[in-house]
């Protein structure tokens, strides 16, 4: 079991994990990318920008320094919005102290280099010319306010070392958040990426009051394209069936406080991308991961009609009505899954 953790970001859910952290009597450092942000962390003892009402631990060390980002680390945890995980990392990395073991928490894909986060660490870290840890990543059904209040949650830790997922495992479980291990990384990964384009379909449906029948039907497609695209990459389709796969796909397109449902929500109601961006806080990874995935199934030859529907309503100015219509309308034929 990890004593020492480092948790880059200062996000939802970089908070949350070190609550979680914390309370099992972890000692945690949370380095911020903007002292600003930091000092207010301090000041107030909350996060106030992007998870308030929950007071932080005395325990907890806060820092915007980089070179104090990895005191005493024997795990690293990367809270990192996806887009911004290579400059973070080639920020951090003269400061990163050999053989300490990475985990990402993030979900989503990079655009220029179609790298999921644990990729562009590794990819940062070698053109840096030092050597790889070992790395991993947790991902599931993980709403932050839920488990700031510590109702039950299930997550993967997943890796493609053994025993870095078991020591993730017991790291992080407790009463009320339990961990599995799986050894399907990319499959982990691609799952936490893919199910937030499907949520801003799904929140597309509810600012259109399509009802829950469309929804449903969404979610069970939306299930069979994104495994498709996995299974073409190399992934597992159990993956995909599972904590990481259907469970946080289900909690995303059906939670009131899900970033990118709401985000699809306001679009459905017709207000304009720019805007709906623009008012939020946090990130909204599921619109820079629509091109990211979009570009993957177009290199892996895989159909996903509802994830083009969801770009072209994002980037290309399709009507959400008429994006329903395109796919009620497609070519009739039997179900298939996987």
């Amino acid at each position: 079991m990890h004593k020492h953790i480092s948790i880059i970001g200062d996000g939802a859910m970089a908070t949350v994990c070190a609550l979680l952290l914390e309370s099992q009597g972890v000692k945690v450092t949370l380095w911020g990318a903007f002292g600003e942000q930091i000092a207010d962390l301090i000041q107030t003892g909350e996060n106030r920008r992007y998870l308030p009402g929950y007071r932080l631990p005395a325990s907890l060390r806060l820092t915007a320094e980089d070179a104090r980002a990895f005191d005493k680390a024997d795990l690293i945890v990367s809270a990192v919005p996806t887009q911004f995980v290579r400059s973070v990392w080639h920020r951090l990395t003269p400061h990163l102290p050999q053989g300490v073991p990475i985990v990402s928490v993030a979900k989503g894909i990079e655009n220029e280099t179609l790298l999921r986060p644990s990729q562009i660490i590794a990819d940062v870290l070698r053109l840096a010319g030092k050597p790889l840890p070992k790395l991993g990543a947790i991902s599931g059904p993980s709403i932050a306010d839920e488990l700031a209040r510590c109702l039950p949650a299930t997550v993967c830790a997943a890796s493609e070392d053994a025993e870095l997922a078991a020591a993730i495992q017991r790291t992080f479980t407790c009463h009320w958040f339990r961990v599995y291990t799986n050894s399907d990384l990319l499959g982990v990964e691609l799952a936490g990426a893919t199910k937030n384009v499907i949520a801003v379909a799904a929140g597309i449906l509810d600012g259109l009051q399509a009802g829950t029948n469309a929804k449903s039907a969404l979610l069970s497609r939306g299930l069979a394209e994104i495994t498709r695209l996995g299974v073409a990459m190399g992934a597992k389709s159990d993956t995909f069936f599972g904590i990481a796969g259907v469970g946080d796909l289900a909690t995303t397109c059906f939670s009131p406080q899900g970033r990118n449902r709401t985000c699809g929500e306001q679009l459905g109601k017709g207000k304009k991308l720019d805007d709906i961006l623009a008012s939020t806080h946090s990130v909204v990874e599921g619109v820079a991961t629509t091109k990211s995935v979009v570009a993957l199934a177009n290199k892996h030859q895989v159909e996903m009609p509802i994830t083009q529907g969801v770009y072209q309503v994002l980037f290309e100015g399709l009507d959400p009505i008429e994006g329903i219509t395109q796919l009620m309308t497609r070519q009739l034929k039997a179900e298939r899954v996987g």
